[in-house]
């Protein structure tokens, strides 16, 4: 039996903050748990559940989603390798450690899964993420978990439509000649003819702890959810990482703070807009190299409203003269902070009157590790150490001094402008909603309301 949703980008829009709860027959409430599988011994990419896409460990992407979600009692990654947990952790997971015996190379996912179940019995509804797909959202959780507590199925996994025509393989060598699986050749049908077929696409599977101790993750009341084809990404092969980090800054779930109003960028000067070198003349003089690609970043910033200003610590200082040359050199003010880095931070925003989600932070080590988890937008360079890296909500490709500014200053304001479409989005939303429940289109029929309901569809 198998349920149809029609989508949108944005799924139903009366999206609560609520935790969903799903009842059992006694009228306890049963825990629902989401579970990614992340192996280390990945033989297409080395620990590809941990390499940077978009800044973003590929495995945050989806643990940020199931979080924010806000649909689970808990959220597992299951993992046998210790750089995978520190990053899950890092990321708002527990961890499964899974056993030698589920982690061979011939082990099925369903085999990780019934250790995890056996290992945690108040776990009633499992949801399986795939750490490969970068593009989920947390609606698209929501909305399938509803189906389960709302509409009583036991099992609901992902599809996607696709618009393929198939034929039989025919083996090399072979002389028989090939058959048409899923058209008429004489009557080939134009794709906006044709409704396409439904597959998988691996993003989520949701299954009850019965079906899972039966050795299955579909089966009994089951129904699938229908994903649109922009959120639809998976990762195997190298090749296909630079389509999939094109297509996560497009379609990706970047949190719920909306990144438009990042106000403030304070970023350090040694380690970021430096190389983290000191050069010292014959004379005495301390010298420092800063690429132009970076202060050109941060005039991008200047120009869009953005306040800019370097930091220094106690640890690290910048003369007086030094930091007067970066000044004039940036347009930007340079302030020494001293040991209690986060409390100089926040007397700052309250001077400007700001909270930690408008400011953006670049640091690049242990002293910069809180204000990296608390500021809305953080970074790193390429070459910061793992605290730092795994602090900080952008993990930049380009090192300390050769263009890591440039790079995050790009990235704030791509985010702004993601977020000023979506508004825009948003505004065409209302919009269509409006003029669908007017009493104007109750009465002009059904054709024109389709129209509508197209020019929608078109628009988002």
């Amino acid at each position: 039996m198998a349920a149809t949703r029609k989508r949108t980008r944005r799924g139903i829009e009366d999206v609560s903050d609520r935790k969903a709860k799903v009842i059992k027959t006694s009228g306890e409430k049963r825990h629902i748990a989401a579970l990614i599988l992340a192996r280390g011994g990945s033989k297409g990419i080395p620990l590809k559940n941990i390499k940077m896409l978009a800044g973003v460990p590929l495995i945050g992407w989806v643990l940020r989603a199931a979080v924010d979600s806000k649909q689970f009692d808990s959220v597992w990654v299951s993992t046998d390798h210790d750089d995978i947990e520190k990053v899950a952790k890092a990321w708002g997971a527990q961890v499964h450690r899974r056993s030698p015996e589920v982690s061979k190379d011939s082990s099925s996912s369903l085999d990780t899964i019934q250790e995890f179940a056996r290992l945690n019995p108040e776990v009633d509804v499992i949801c399986h993420i795939q750490a490969t797909s970068p593009c989920l959202h947390p609606f698209h959780l929501k909305e399938a978990l509803e189906m389960i507590t709302k509409q009583g199925f036991t099992s609901v996994f992902s599809v996607v439509r696709r618009h393929h025509f198939r034929w039989q393989e025919v083996k090399k060598g072979g002389s028989v000649a090939t058959q048409p699986l899923n058209l008429d050749p004489s009557n080939r049908p134009r794709r906006q003819d044709w409704d396409g077929e439904l597959c998988e696409n691996g993003s989520f599977y949701f299954s009850t702890r019965a079906l899972i101790e039966e050795g299955v993750l579909q089966g009994g009341k089951w129904a699938y959810y229908e994903m649109l084809p922009e959120y639809s990404v998976d990762i195997d092969v190298d090749i296909d990482w630079p389509v999939a980090e094109q297509r996560v800054l497009r379609f990706g779930y970047f949190g719920l703070d909306k990144p438009e109003v990042v106000r403030l960028l304070l970023c350090n000067v040694s380690g970021c807009l430096t190389d983290g070198r000191v050069l010292i003349s014959v004379s005495g003089e301390e010298m420092v190299s800063v690429n132009t690609r970076d202060t050109m970043g941060i005039r991008m910033l200047q120009r869009e409203g953005v306040e800019v200003i370097l930091i220094s610590s106690g640890e690290d200082p910048v003369t007086k003269a030094l930091a007067d040359n970066l000044s004039q050199r940036t347009g930007c003010e340079v302030r020494q902070l001293g040991k209690d880095i986060q409390g100089e931070v926040t007397a700052m925003m309250d001077d400007r009157d700001l909270d930690w989600k408008e400011v953006a932070y670049m640091g690049n080590d242990a002293p910069d590790v809180d204000c990296l988890i608390l500021a809305g937008l953080s970074a790193v360079p390429r070459d910061a150490p793992v605290v730092a890296i795994n602090a900080a909500k952008y993990s930049c490709h380009n090192a300390a001094g050769l263009g890591a500014v440039r790079e995050f200053s790009e990235h704030i304001l791509l985010l702004k402008k993601k977020a000023k479409s979506q508004m825009e989005q948003d505004r065409i939303h209302r919009k269509y909603i409006s003029i669908l429940n007017s009493r104007m289109c109750s009465k002009v029929g059904i054709g024109i309301r389709n129209n509508i309901m197209t020019f929608y569809r078109i628009s988002r």
